[in-house]
């Protein structure tokens, strides 16, 4: 079983990224941000860091 304690909710990954709710639920549905549906959507902090590096011109 997952342990859903280190994930990340819609909420706390936009707060995160500086973007609304809305916009994370929209790269969720765009496949650019990976998550899982537990009732709501999480996010692993992995996968939240990996979409950061992914944008980042560095």
């Amino acid at each position: 079983m997952t342990d859903l304690t280190k994930y990340l909710t819609v909420r706390e990954a936009a707060k995160r990224l500086g973007l609304t709710e809305e916009r994370v639920r929209e790269l969720i549905n765009l496949k650019e941000i990976k998550a899982i549906k537990v009732g709501k959507w999480r996010i692993h902090p992995d996968d939240l860091e990996n979409f950061i590096k992914s944008r980042s011109n560095l």
